[in-house]
């Protein structure tokens, strides 16, 4: 196994350059006064973005066809491209995440005729891993021009009148657009002067979108701070565009920037079957269950053909048995609580389905865009025919919570986001009860080259890049999310089905009928909660009584078992981006 660490063993491959540029033209070296800049001690331990993450195993070569993996994408009048070498500008050695600062860098490499639309930056806590959308107009329309430079710079923040450990001084511009165009990223200079104009290109307004914040990057503590950028509206029939930049402002301060727009919108760039089955056999999730875990997924034949019961309202003592394939069970529709799945009636069968079967088991892949098709999104669902009870840290304590958390049907699920202009693996997404979280490739585990590792928590299957304690609540009080590495391992990659890729057309893939199930894989709660809920509390300390009560109180749905879940096709997520 390969595990990738923080700190790891790749070469530095950013390209430094000095303090003495002004306007692009070499002047002097000009030292402000000594007393704003303090430097990071020499010899002090590195930080970790001053190493560069690659990827463990080289890209394979894709099989051939359409646009994807070839380096640039048509988004209609200007063609765009990722670039992922940087030249640092200047670095914050503090404030920001783990208050180790922040690094801004300069795209370099630039292909010829493409344009810079922003610069990068990212905090000082990860490796070095990151790209920028560099642009290239594709139209000869001298009246509109898709791009044009700037017409002046605004001075967003400048560290010069700042008490901060930093590497010589730092200034964030906005460019400032002609009417009618937008600006999709700031310029960083380490000199008071205004960067050349000719530094940055502006796009016209009908090619961009909105934006929002994502992550905190930096902020030198105080109302101005440094965010990730990602657009507003995301999702399958999104044309969003991510640039890659950042965002510089006041918190109150609605976001100076754009995204891009995909107006061709075409999906030539998106994977044919035969680059998807490629992509997935290099990207394969392995999934480590806890050594305690009682409750493992199988197929959704393997539920349907041991005993699973199709349940109709007002016809509850005649329950049927469901064909393997789910093909009589009712089909779209929606969630009106008219049908339900569940267990075999008898016992011993019952709680034989309950521990599912971990060697029949296999994944279920949806196959859809991302951000204005520039991406690939891989969504890996697994089925878990139970889910177990839940336990609760209550300061000191762990407390099992009774039947609380049990659910009978439990759909889970990580997400691949692949980057179309090359094929490469950025980031996943791991998908955490009724929300989750983004992960760069760079803070996760690999084995077997390029496959991340997951780990699913005891019982209740969340998924997490890392082994060990999540807590879902306050770090005191909460819902225990326990991963840890057992010997019972699924490597995804030897068992799936693609399910859903509307964009193949409907003739590529045929969807099994259970996918189109749109009510509940499991009953309602058929517990009494709240005896369960005072039956934990009797057991608890006078002084912990009260934070169990809140914790209760903050619980959704899914924590607390009390429906069972919808099938994929039903999450919000399958036509649109992960809820984070």
């Amino acid at each position: 196994m390969t595990r990738i660490k923080k700190l790891n063993p790749y070469s530095i491959s950013i390209i430094f350059i000095g303090l003495c540029f002004l306007d692009s033209a070499f002047v002097s070296c000009r030292n402000p006064p000594f007393s704003r800049i303090i430097t990071s001690k020499k010899g002090s331990k590195p930080l970790p973005v001053e190493t560069t993450f690659k990827i463990p195993a080289p890209i394979p070569k894709w099989p051939s066809g359409n646009g994807f993996a070839s380096g640039t994408i048509d988004l209609g009048e200007v063609k765009v491209s990722h670039i992922s070498t940087f030249s640092k500008v200047w670095t914050a050695y503090e404030g920001g995440p783990d208050n180790v600062g922040a690094t801004f860098y300069e795209p370099i490499s630039v292909p010829q005729g493409f344009s810079i639309l922003g610069y990068y930056s990212q905090p000082n806590n990860q490796v070095l891993y990151g790209w920028v959308v560099v642009a290239k107009a594709v139209t000869n329309d001298q009246s509109r021009p898709a791009l044009t430079l700037p017409t002046d710079y605004t001075l967003v923040w400048s560290s010069d009148s700042q008490k901060l450990k930093q590497d010589g001084l730092g200034y964030i511009w906005l460019p400032v657009p002609s009417t009618g165009y937008k600006a999709v990223g700031h310029v960083v200079t380490n000199s008071s002067g205004k960067p050349s104009l000719d530094k940055i290109r502006c796009v016209r307004s009908d090619l961009t979108e909105d934006i929002e914040t994502g992550n905190w990057i930096w902020g030198p503590r105080s109302s101005f701070n440094v965010y990730s950028s990602r657009p507003s509206v995301r999702g399958i029939q999104a044309s969003s565009v991510a640039t890659g930049t950042f965002v510089a402002k006041k918190d109150k301060d609605a976001p100076s920037l754009s995204s891009l727009k995909n107006i061709k919108n075409d999906l030539s760039s998106m994977p044919n079957l035969d680059q998807v089955q490629a992509l997935f056999k290099a990207y394969s999730p392995v999934v480590y269950f806890h050594p305690k875990e009682e409750y493992f997924p199988s197929s959704v034949s393997w539920f349907f053909q041991n005993g699973a019961l199709l349940y109709t309202k007002g016809q509850e003592s005649k329950p049927v048995q469901i064909e393997p394939t789910g093909s009589n069970l009712p089909q779209d529709g929606s969630d009106d609580g008219a049908y339900w799945l569940d267990l075999p009636s008898e016992k011993t069968a019952s709680e034989n389905v309950k521990k599912g079967n971990l060697p029949d088991a296999g994944v279920y892949l949806h196959i859809k865009p991302a951000l204005g098709a520039t991406f690939t999104d891989i969504a890996v669902w697994i089925f878990y025919p139970f889910n177990g009870a839940a336990r609760a840290k209550i300061e000191f304590l762990t407390v099992s919570l009774g039947r609380i958390g049990e659910h009978v049907g439990d759909w889970e699920h990580v997400t691949l986001r692949i980057s179309n202009f090359d094929g490469e693996l950025k980031s996943v997404y791991f998908s955490q009860h009724n929300k989750g979280s983004w992960v760069s490739v760079s803070n996760l585990e690999f084995e077997k080259d390029n496959k991340p590792v997951v780990y699913a928590s005891l019982h209740g299957h969340a998924a997490y890049p890392q082994a060990g304690l999540v807590v879902e609540g306050k770090a005191s009080i909460g819902i225990r999310n326990d991963t840890s590495r057992g010997n019972a391992v699924m490597d995804t990659g030897s068992r799936y089905l693609v399910v859903g890729a509307e964009y193949l057309g409907a003739s590529k893939i045929v969807e099994p009928p259970w996918l189109n199930y749109a009510r509940k894989w499991g009953p309602k709660i058929t517990y009494n909660i709240d005896e369960e809920l005072r039956k934990v509390k009797k057991l608890l300390p006078g002084m912990l009584k009260n934070k169990f009560d809140g914790l209760v109180k903050s619980l959704p749905p899914e924590v607390l078992g009390e429906v069972g879940p919808t099938g994929p096709k039903w999450k919000d997520n399958w036509s649109g981006d992960e809820r984070v």
